[in-house]
């Protein structure tokens, strides 16, 4: 089969590897559509994950499927040719962390990664917790959009936003919109903040109340904290980049007795300073949401079901497998897209 494999940083190859062979309790899935997303993009920037990936390696986890072949001893619950969708790792359900139900810190999650391709052997854990029938009326392409959307979910859940709160999502990538979308369709008003118009237009669209470049604002706090009850601040902000600068941001954006989630991730070794006393005698709650759990997936995928995402919001392209490693190199460049099927 071809497959995309990762050798190091901004080493991206297509190539022919052997179909892997099915264990007893796994599952050979034929992928229909895969998903660019920004962690596969970080990933191929930086050469390596700390907890996902370890070149050389198979490369990619958003995606959706035809069963081509199961395990003997999974047969009964799936047939060749069913349509599947798969999250990208599952728990163990049986460490410290399981036990106090933040399966996400699983101290032995298991990760699978290989969706750019013609094939994607998912292991048992996984096909035991996290792959589910796609239903009838949906899309592969909208089923893919499973693994984020968990993620984005439970970040929701996370912070506590409630409906006629005032949230500030910062950043209006694929992640940043996907909190635009979900929360504004649940009687949130949302300001996005981003940078370039296209960002601003995409995060009117998925219905933000409010967008406001941070490029051509001089002072973007202000900018937010106008817009909001009394310049009091947001009930909740959402930091969905992953910078020194923009963690900052958002300690300064919410109001007293309101809550920051630092979902975006920074660099490993990166330092952010906050200023002390504001955060003290304001009140202020600062969570970080990593990864989902199985019921988050389950929510993400009633929630495709549901209408309430959709991936012609998200999804602004499609390319072959083979001009996979190029696509990347474009995106270096800010070219403006989303996030892009891949079609093997």
């Amino acid at each position: 089969m071809m497959a995309a494999v990762l050798y190091g940083r901004e080493d991206l190859k297509i190539e022919k590897v052997e179909i892997p062979a099915v264990g007893a309790e796994d599952l050979l899935v034929r992928v229909k559509v895969a998903l660019t997303c920004g962690t596969d993009f970080k990933v191929w920037r930086q050469g390596y994950h700390a907890r996902m990936i370890t070149p050389p390696a198979l490369f990619g986890h958003e995606l959706a499927g035809i069963v081509e072949e199961a395990g003997e001893a999974v047969r009964h619950r799936f047939r060749p040719g069913m349509r599947v969708v798969a999250a990208n790792s599952a728990p163990c359900n049986e460490c410290f962390f399981c036990l106090k139900d933040r399966a996400n810190l699983c101290e032995d999650l298991v990760f699978n990664n290989g969706a750019y391709a013609e094939y994607n052997l998912i292991p048992g854990r996984i096909l035991r917790e996290n792959v589910m029938e796609i239903p009838e009326h949906l899309s592969f392409v909208d089923a893919a959009l499973l693994e984020p959307l968990a993620c984005v979910l439970r970040g929701i859940e996370e912070t506590g936003v409630q409906a006629g709160d005032t949230a500030v999502v910062i950043g209006c990538g694929p992640i940043g919109l996907k909190f635009a979308r979900i929360l504004s369709g649940r009687g949130v008003r949302v300001i996005a903040v981003g940078k370039r118009s296209s960002q601003m237009k995409a995060a009117e669209r998925v219905g933000a109340a409010a967008a406001i470049d941070c490029s051509k604002t001089g002072n973007v706090v202000a900018s937010v904290r106008q817009l909001t009850h009394r310049r009091f601040g947001a009930d909740a902000v959402i930091e969905a980049v992953g910078t020194p600068t923009t963690w900052q941001w958002a300690t300064q954006m919410v109001r007293c007795g309101g809550t920051v989630n630092l979902f975006g991730g920074c660099p490993r070794g990166t330092k952010v300073e906050f200023e002390s006393s504001a955060l003290h005698y304001s009140e202020i709650t600062i969570k970080s949401s990593f990864h989902h759990t199985p019921r988050f997936i389950r929510k993400a995928l009633d929630a495709i079901s549901r209408g309430e995402v959709s991936a012609r919001d998200f999804v602004t392209g499609e390319i072959r497998l083979s001009e996979l490693p190029d696509l990347f190199q474009h995106m270096k460049n800010r070219n403006g897209q989303l996030k892009v099927a891949v079609m093997p």
